[in-house]
Order: structure tokens, then C-alpha cells, then sequence
């Protein structure tokens, strides 16, 4: 009796391991920036030609007047991957960021975790933001960038079967916990290369600091041979 009561402990203690080793293993793949396991993903785009795509995440916000002067000073195009209710909220935004020839991404209408998710949930997230990003004018193919770069089974599912790219990331220099101007401009320029995609947070104010070291990022960049495109040019 003692014998077989330690064999079901031992396999108890089996069973939990390989749970445990199965349950880590899809965290990890939630979380990655190469790997999904249905449809096409890009986080850069192997390249000889100094080309980076800029990609601003959330929004649009009250910022946005000023992001549109800005890089039209700059004179770089971007990607603004947005969430489906801010632009119903404020849908002049989304119409300005078209008008001054930037592309338009969906990053969900709820910016929700999209991990263990019905396929229904993924339809009503993906097709009320494209929806908003028709409405504001923007004709291109629409991208999508899973909120917080999570997806599993279900999204990665459902974009594979409507032909549409996850697109993640490389570069993401805002990420430490509040970084000055100076370190986002700094992690940028070190880890940039051929083909890059950068992310960028700059809609709350708390965010000032990433949106300060944009015009710092661009010079740097434009100043060692980058040419900035979006990420549609990007992938073509």
C-alpha cells in the first residue's frame, strides 16, 4: 500500500511538472516577438538598405494636433497602430493623422489582453477598429499589433484566416521604467538597424519623455544614412 501510494505521488508530482513546463511554455510564446503559431509574423525585415519604421501604440489622443506638426517638421512618415474606441471617441484625430499621410494600424477597439479569447471576441475587437480606420480614410491594408504584443491560439487564428500580418517589433527604447528623452534616444540609436521596427508610447503624459526624444531619434538616425517609411513600405 505505502509502495503504490508513493507511485501516484511520483506521478502526481510528473503530471504537475509537465503542466507547469506546458503553462511556461505558452506564457513565453504569448509573449513573443518572432513566433505565432498560425499566419505571418514581422518584427523587422532583413535588409541591406537603411530603412526603419517608426510606430507609435494607443491613441490617437489630445496629442495628436502636435505629433502631426511635428513629424510633418520632420518630415518622416509613421505607423500609428490605434485602439478602435479612442478613435470613435475622437475621430478628428484619426482623420488628421490620414490627411497628413501616415498609415493607420489596429491595435484592438478595447485594448484588452487578446490571450484565451473566443474567436468571437477576436472578430468584434479587429472589425470595430478597422472600422473606425475606414471611416477616418485610410485606404492601405490595415496591420494588426496584438495589445501588450500578447496572442495565442485564437487571434493569430483568426488573422491568418483573413490574410492580415501581426506586426510586433525589435526596437522598443521606452520600455524601462521612466526613461528620460536623452535613454530613449540613446537605446534607440544602439539597437536600430536595417530593417528595423521601432515602438514608441507617447499619447498619455506620462509618456512626455518618449515623446521628447522623438525629433532627437529621427535626426540621429536620418544624420547615419536612415531613411524613415512606414511599415506597409516597410514590408513591400
Amino acid at each position: 500500500m505505502e509502495q503504490l501510494q508513493r507511485r501516484w505521488a511520483v506521478l502526481a508530482a510528473v503530471v504537475l511538472l509537465l503542466l507547469v513546463s506546458t503553462a511556461f511554455g505558452l506564457f513565453q510564446v504569448s509573449k513573443s516577438r518572432t513566433f505565432q503559431f498560425a499566419g505571418e509574423l514581422v518584427h523587422r525585415v532583413e535588409t541591406d538598405r537603411r530603412v526603419v519604421a517608426l510606430t507609435f501604440d494607443d491613441g490617437p489622443g489630445d496629442r495628436t494636433p502636435e505629433v502631426v506638426r511635428t513629424l510633418a517638421d520632420l518630415d518622416v512618415p509613421a505607423t500609428f497602430f490605434v485602439v478602435g474606441r479612442e478613435m470613435d471617441a475622437h475621430p478628428e484625430y484619426g482623420r488628421q493623422l490620414v490627411a497628413a499621410g501616415h498609415e493607420l494600424g489596429n491595435h484592438s477597439y478595447t485594448h484588452q489582453r487578446m490571450v484565451l479569447v473566443s474567436e468571437e471576441f477576436v472578430a468584434d475587437e479587429v472589425e470595430r477598429t478597422d472600422a473606425a480606420i475606414r471611416a477616418a480614410g485610410h485606404t492601405g491594408p490595415i496591420h494588426f499589433r496584438p495589445p501588450n504584443g500578447k496572442k495565442l491560439f485564437t487571434l493569430p487564428g483568426y488573422l491568418a484566416d483573413h490574410d492580415r500580418t501581426t506586426v510586433m517589433w525589435d526596437v522598443e527604447p521606452d520600455s524601462a521604467e521612466q526613461p528620460t528623452s536623452a535613454d530613449v534616444v540613446r537605446r534607440t540609436c544602439d539597437e536600430v538597424r536595417p530593417g528595423s521596427i521601432v515602438l514608441l508610447h507617447v499619447w498619455p503624459t506620462s509618456r512626455q519623455s518618449s515623446w521628447d526624444a522623438v525629433p532627437g531619434i529621427v535626426r540621429a538616425l536620418k544624420a547615419v544614412g536612415y531613411t524613415f517609411v512606414t511599415v506597409s513600405q516597410l514590408l513591400a
